[in-house]
């Protein structure tokens, strides 16, 4: 900063005037040193920030301006995230598993079913007596909801003693002409892959029971024709 400065003042005299003297005041610069202002000073001008905490954490502030407790303050609110990825993760494959398990595996209740209701709505036994086919409805038990759609198909499975896996399935029936309940049994024999028919057959009221699968029945049958087949064996010999 410069600051101007009297200093004395010169005379001057001409020798050829015998004016009087005149004073003229000279300014000199004179520089002072400028104080400049701390840089801890300076900062404790600044506005301070507001601390870290877990629950307001922006990750604006760098890692390394946070102290001791707020870096563990991230920290805790980063692991927090985490564990919310990896619950919404593992809820997530738990949804799709079941939705695979229960509706669009081949092996699922729900195929079992749909394939059961294709055929009672192609045979020609259960046409006569229900109706039309595309007219046949197939729902589950009567319930308190009065949409038809909200009545759960009845269905189970179970592991016997022997380890075969079995499945049951039943449901009505309504068509144009009467109602019916048709029942399914199917058996998954140990280390087997697909579930097999062991029966599935309608009830229709006033009719004969209709057989769409019976394994036993099939079983017999087949033994039937083996030993029409193979003759009469006595002693050993076959006649």
């Amino acid at each position: 900063m410069i600051k101007p400065q009297l200093i004395p003042a010169i005379r001057l005299r001409t020798l050829t005037s015998t004016s009087p003297v005149v004073t003229v005041p000279l300014l000199s610069p004179r520089r002072y040193a400028t104080h400049h202002q701390p840089s801890s000073s300076k900062s404790e001008s600044e506005p301070k920030r507001r601390s870290v905490t877990p629950f307001n954490d922006t990750g604006s502030v760098p890692w390394s301006s946070l102290s001791v407790l707020e870096k563990g303050a991230r920290a805790s609110q980063q692991t927090f995230n985490f564990g919310l990825v990896i619950l919404g993760l593992t809820l997530t494959s738990g949804v799709l598993y079941v939705l695979y398990t229960e509706v669009f595996s081949p092996s699922s209740r729900t195929a079992y079913f749909n394939r059961a209701v294709d055929r009672i709505k192609t045979d020609a036994r259960l046409i006569e007596l229900l109706g039309d086919g595309k007219k046949i409805e197939a729902f589950g038990e009567e319930t308190g909801n009065k949409w038809r759609r909200a009545r759960p198909i009845a269905s189970s499975e179970v592991t016997d003693r022997n380890g075969v896996e079995h499945m049951y399935i039943s449901f009505n029936l309504k068509g144009p002409r009467g109602t019916g309940k048709a029942y399914v049994h199917l058996f998954k024999p140990v280390g087997g892959r697909q579930y097999e028919y062991k029966y599935f057959y309608v009830d229709v009221k006033g009719h004969q029971r209709i057989y769409l699968e019976n394994a036993e029945a099939a079983a017999a049958l087949a033994a039937k024709e083996r030993s029409k087949t193979e003759g009469f064996k006595f002693l050993g010999i076959r006649w």
